[in-house]
């Protein structure tokens, strides 16, 4: 049987309010394939309104007016959402050398341990903005902004030399201060639980949480318009019943460039995040979890805190490194400086381990000199 072929109308013919249509309802990577589709759908994929709402679909917090504001100041929403979308991916990391690692010098001048104040001239606290959703099951559960990074203006001598620190449920937001709590509960698809002793053994509602809870930690530089998202989107790891039987706590970030900040080159960025258990009754079901800690560190080789003066020197520098769509390959640089890192970890225990070998045969030793001599 011939089959008949009817030519399609050609897309010259369609009006550009149609495919505006089109394009608004796609996400992000849709949309930039979509655009290299053919020439109308090039040249509407530009409008920003567009890019608009593609990042307040995937971050509610830009829907507020002063991050809009600050987006369109840094290049605007679709060079927002290019930035911010691909993950940070770091493969630089040096292989395993004991004698390379740490070696700081060690006497340092009052202007060095302190950093030199003319250098945050041009890498200053305030330059930092912390743009944070977090999202369990495709329904965002908090959204936070931060102006800054908290207790460093007052007393920038003590920030610059202390470990650095940002914790969203410590210091309030510029409009957050009466926001309530954050909780997950069977409504929002956690399962049923009876108690922590069921969980303890089937682990259900551990691997729910891990599988659903989803988190975006942008953090943008107003002052070289750049901007990046530092955290794995997806859990890199947690602990349960931490450090009470009541805690879940998640684990995500990335691998941040260090080269000529740090001995070690390769950073790692930490977020965590901490839900606790609440027993409500209801109909003898108690499954109700609040959000406790959302934080934000970086920790060098040794899993020592970087201060101040060095926290602000790598978040710099990882605005402008190499980034992925491909999770995986995130994924993966995280697991290299894993394993580089417990490498180490391995072989300083090696090298304490002949130390005490060392100290116990020296007294030995000095106790069988003692004893000769006193026969």
């Amino acid at each position: 049987m011939a089959a008949s072929v009817t030519p399609a109308e050609s897309t010259g013919s369609l009006s550009s309010d149609l495919f505006y249509d089109i394009l608004r309802r796609l996400d992000g990577a849709t949309l930039a394939s979509a655009a290299c589709a053919c020439e109308a759908f090039c040249l509407i994929s530009k409008e920003e309104k567009l890019w608009e709402n593609v990042c307040s679909s995937m971050w509610p917090s830009t829907n507020r007016d002063d991050v809009k504001s600050l987006i369109s100041s840094i290049g605007g929403f679709k060079k927002f959402y290019a930035d911010c979308f691909p993950l940070i991916v770091n493969k630089e990391v040096p292989e395993f050398r004991w004698n390379e690692y740490l070696e700081y010098p060690e006497e340092l001048t009052e202007a060095e341990y302190y950093g030199d104040m003319d250098e945050f001239e041009i890498v200053a606290p305030s330059d930092f903005v912390s743009i944070v959703d977090v999202r369990y099951k495709d329904k965002t559960i908090c959204s936070k902004v931060l102006w800054g990074i908290p207790n460093a203006n007052g007393f920038p001598r003590w920030f610059y030399s202390c470990p650095f620190r940002i914790d969203l449920f410590t210091h309030s937001t510029r409009d957050d201060e009466h926001a309530g709590e954050v909780t997950l509960s069977v409504s929002d698809g956690l399962p049923p639980i009876t108690s922590m002793e069921k969980e303890r053994k089937d682990g259900k509602l551990w691997q729910e949480l891990r599988d659903g809870i989803r988190l975006s930690w942008i953090v943008v530089n107003t002052k070289i318009k750049q901007a990046a998202n530092l955290s794995s989107w997806s859990p890199l790891g947690g602990q349960r019943h931490w450090p009470t039987d009541k805690d879940f706590l998640l684990r995500f970030g990335s691998v941040l460039p260090a080269k000529d900040i740090l001995p070690c080159q390769a950073v790692e960025c930490i977020v965590l995040m901490k839900f606790r258990a609440i027993y409500t009754e209801e109909g003898g079901v108690s499954t109700t979890l609040k959000l406790t800690e959302l934080s934000m560190q970086l920790g060098d080789m040794e899993g020592a805190h970087l201060n101040g003066r060095n926290s602000l020197l790598v978040l710099k520098e990882a605005l402008s490194c190499k980034r992925s769509k491909n999770y995986n390959e995130a994924l993966e640089s995280c697991q290299l400086y894993s394993k580089v890192q417990s490498e180490l970890r391995e072989e300083k225990m090696r090298n304490e381990s002949r130390l005490d070998r060392l100290y116990i045969l020296g007294g030995i030793m000095t106790c069988i000199t003692v004893c000769f001599y006193l026969w």
